[in-house]
């Protein structure tokens, strides 16, 4: 059996994980990192080709201070290793002025003071006539903000990692964490580790590895769907931007086309609960797909309902949908991020670092306090 002791070990290599590796490795700490699959893999929640990257957030104005470190963070990951991880599209962001979307985009706006521009349904449509609104609805827009290559983002993070030294462990399951006096051990299905610190980032798992927060998780099944359209109207280079609409049918967000696979689409709102992981239900639901076509039919009447490609991801919920990132009640050698809630990837690159520091003890610039797991217990 292997037997391997590291001053630090992070467990899962998705979006959170790998950034947490590098951020370890990158300050010359001796740090491994262990994954079930391969790296960049579509078993998780860190794959489909792209994810939104935005700064005024609706959900709570104390994520923008991470999200802006993150914009930085992406651009030097992107510039260290050679390639581009972001792409500039601006977002298109409409819905009910007494909704949850624009009042928490504008509330987030004016506490940070972030550019964006309001406009009525009528000005909206006549700036992208590939677009339609209902004519109640308020429209904002925000320059910065588009789209980061997501399978990228982790890989490039993981071979950074490497780079600096960092080990990886891969097609290997962690079977479960055990403290002990002279350090945390982790048992895997091919040997076991030791060590003085353990970042756990396991998404869907993480509630598997730690018993304070099997009932604070709950998966959800996510489908992704790309759709032909016409590439003078809904491509990145056309200047088509990416959206996010708040509609009585649910919260529906979509990119550009940048590939082959045309304009992608996805209901974040709805999720059928997921009991097992690892049997995630990958075949087409073909409701949720009309679902999704009511939606486009409706406010992007371009795009046809062609399907070019279809995937699955997870969403792993808190109960307030809120971020978990704490240090485990049991043991303070223990830290996490945990249910990210289907909005966490963008913040990524800073989650790494902020757990970097948590497991060094380095104090953080941030305010964490909307995120400790604590809250739950009052």
């Amino acid at each position: 059996m292997i037997k391997q002791h590291f001053d630090y070990l992070v467990l899962g290599l998705g979006g959170v994980g790998s950034a947490a590796l590098y951020q370890l490795a990158r300050r010359g700490l001796h740090v491994a990192g262990i994954d079930r699959f391969p790296i960049a893999h579509d078993r998780g929640s860190s794959h489909g080709h792209t994810r939104l990257i935005r700064q005024s957030y609706f959900e709570h104005p104390s994520y923008v201070p991470l999200v802006q470190r993150s914009f930085e963070l992406w651009k030097q990951v992107g510039a260290d290793h050679g390639r581009d991880l972001y792409y500039e599209t601006g977002i298109l962001e409409a819905g009910p002025v007494d909704g949850e979307l624009v009042p928490g985009v504008l509330a987030s706006a004016a506490e940070h003071g972030l550019e964006l521009e309001q406009l009525t349904a009528d000005e909206a449509s006549q700036r992208w006539p590939q677009f339609s609104f209902q004519d109640d609805h308020t429209v904002i827009y925000e320059q910065r903000a588009g789209f980061l290559l997501v399978e990228q983002c982790v890989s490039a993070h993981v071979e950074l990692a490497q780079w600096n030294g960092a080990e990886v462990f891969c097609d290997q399951s962690i079977d479960r964490i055990e403290s002990k006096d002279d350090a945390v051990h982790v048992l895997t299905s091919r040997g076991e580790f030791t060590a003085d610190r353990v970042v756990v980032a396991s998404g869907a798992w993480a509630g598997e590895l730690l018993p304070e927060l099997s009932d604070k998780i709950v998966v959800l099944r996510k489908p992704l769907h790309w759709f032909e359209a016409d590439v003078n109207r809904y491509s990145r280079k056309s200047g088509c931007p990416c959206f996010l609409f708040e509609t009585e049918a649910g919260c529906f967000y979509g990119f550009p086309s940048s590939d082959w696979r045309g304009l992608k689409v996805a209901q974040h709102t709805g999720g059928a609960e997921v009991d097992d992981p690892l049997l995630l239900d990958r075949d087409l639901d073909v409701q949720e797909r009309e679902q999704v076509l009511e939606f486009l039919s409706c406010h992007l009447p371009g795009v046809t309902d062609r399907a070019t490609d279809y995937g699955v991801c997870m969403y792993a919920m808190s109960p307030d949908s809120h971020f978990m990132i704490d240090t485990s009640k049991d043991d303070s050698r223990i830290i996490y991020a945990a249910g990210l809630s289907g909005h966490g990837f963008k913040f990524t690159a800073a989650l790494g670092e902020v757990l970097a520091d948590m497991a060094t003890g380095t104090d953080s610039s941030f305010d964490l306090a909307l995120f400790k797991r604590s809250r739950f217990d009052t």
